[in-house]
């Protein structure tokens, strides 16, 4: 079973990248953020003609995120319950479903701009409401469920996840409280071990012994000079951290012209 997520940075700017993908790689389930695209402009006619039923949470505006999966998609809940606000509005960020018996979230996190601005203040209030909706969920399904949290986290979680850590001294995306925020949800579930950050390898070559970045800036030659991030995570329960034959980064998702700045993340399990 191959499940993947991929922040597309705008369906409509990448949908035929999106069809080619889907129909080159052949993923089950692929989870996608940033959609930009409002439930009339989701382009649900074009994925069902592969094979893929589609759930999609979205108002046109910056967020927006969907899952697509060609092995079932049931019990959708729309948004986090008790997800934060900000500035009145409660983003469309979050998105659930149960693909093939493993309940699985799309997730996109705020990108909380400045250390100390309110919507880094708002990041870490995300962050604490996701948790808390994972603690339920785990509780609620038991210990031997397959459950993930998969998307873009905003989140680097190790110093070596970036790549100039001193260039970052002082961000976002690096500091104690996101980190601490993010580690709080993998913990989350009492009782329950703590949810798995499959590391990937940098991409589908099993050989490729470079960092395993997802994201690049599109400004000054980001991609072509590596000056990429590890922020679009797989945060797994046990029963699906097991089956994970191989973890990589489709880095040739991002190349070539008008690619979105992150390049999926792809994992292939052994169920």
């Amino acid at each position: 079973m191959r499940i993947a997520t991929w922040n597309l940075n705008s369906v409509k700017a990448r949908l035929p990248r999106l069809l080619s993908w889907l129909e080159d790689r052949q993923p089950d389930v692929l989870l996608v953020q940033e959609t930009k695209a409002t439930e009339q402009s989701w382009p649900a006619a074009e994925l069902s003609a592969l094979g893929y039923e589609s759930a999609h949470l979205g108002n046109g505006r910056w967020n927006g995120v969907g899952i697509l999966s060609r092995v079932g998609l049931t019990d959708v809940t729309r948004g986090l319950p008790g997800q934060p606000d900000f500035d009145g509005v409660v983003e469309d960020r979050a998105l659930g479903a149960t693909c093939a018996g493993i309940r699985l979230w799309s997730v996109y996190v705020p990108n909380g701009r400045v250390v100390g601005h309110q919507h880094f203040d708002y990041k870490l209030r995300f962050l604490q409401a996701l948790g808390t909706q994972c603690a339920a969920e785990r509780v609620a399904l038991g210990p031997d469920a397959p459950y993930g949290l998969l998307g873009d986290f905003n989140v680097a979680p190790n110093d070596d996840d970036v790549w100039d850590i001193v260039a970052f001294d002082g961000s976002t995306h690096v500091s104690a409280p996101e980190r601490a925020a993010l580690a709080a949800v993998r913990q989350a579930g009492a009782g329950q071990p703590p949810l798995v950050d499959l590391m990937p390898r940098a991409s589908i070559d099993p050989e490729d012994t470079r960092p395993p970045y997802t994201f690049w800036e599109m400004r000054m030659l980001g991609f072509q000079k590596g000056r990429g991030m590890r922020i679009d995570l797989a945060l797994v329960s046990d029963p699906i951290a097991r089956t994970a034959r191989s973890v990589w980064v489709d880095r040739d998702a991002r190349r070539g012209e008008g690619p979105s700045d992150h390049a999926p993340l792809v994992l292939d399990l052994d169920v």
